[in-house]
């Protein structure tokens, strides 16, 4: 039988009230906002705090405060990423981030979304405790080389390219081609991007 978490991970109906979860989610809400309480220059104790809230991650990453997750341990960078002032990564599933990101501030990338069906969607009510509502989840991939516009927001399911950029304000709700820019509600392509 799969745990809550396998359930999360695999895109399938879970109970994210569930105590294994909500121990990592509390976990990963303290970090952040340990992180996000650091004085800016206190790179030594960034760096400790991201080793334990990130999944992984390559060299070189800067996150400017603040920053918020859910789990934390579902988000993957590569090399030399800079994310701005408050960008949200809801990583109920995995969010992974190639080389060279550039992510605007007030930024959102959610994995998480709920059913349809308001019956399938809601928790039963046994006693006084808060009853979540049920979710399922899609992984977000970003390629290498992409830089997200400022205020964008990147939906469950979303496969972003190589060498993309996204405009500002963007409501990316499908996934985008390589080498393109693209924008607007909703996101799409509006040329080829020029390498140089």
């Amino acid at each position: 039988m799969m745990t809550e978490r396998e359930k999360m991970l695999a895109g399938q109906l879970y109970d994210c009230g569930n105590v294994e979860l909500m121990q990592q989610w509390h976990k990963a809400k303290n970090l952040t906002r340990e992180y996000n309480g650091l004085d800016s220059n206190d790179n030594e104790n960034k760096e400790l705090i991201l080793n334990e809230l990130l999944g992984g991650r390559g060299g070189q990453l800067w996150i400017t405060a603040p920053f918020f997750v859910d789990y934390g341990i579902n988000i993957y960078f590569g090399n030399n990423c800079e994310i701005n002032m408050n960008c949200t990564f809801l990583d109920d599933n995995e969010i992974i981030i190639g080389d060279n990101a550039l992510i605007a501030p007030n930024v959102q990338i959610y994995t998480a979304f709920h059913p349809q069906n308001v019956n399938d969607r809601l928790g039963k009510q046994t006693g006084d405790e808060f009853v979540f509502c049920k979710t399922i989840t899609a992984p977000v991939v970003i390629g290498d080389n992409v830089w997200i516009g400022g205020g964008s927001i990147i939906l469950p399911g979303v496969l972003i390219g190589d060498n993309v950029i996204i405009g500002a304000g963007s409501v990316v709700t499908k996934s985008i081609s390589p080498n393109v820019v693209a924008y607007g509600n909703p996101c799409r392509v509006v040329r080829e991007k020029n390498q140089r």
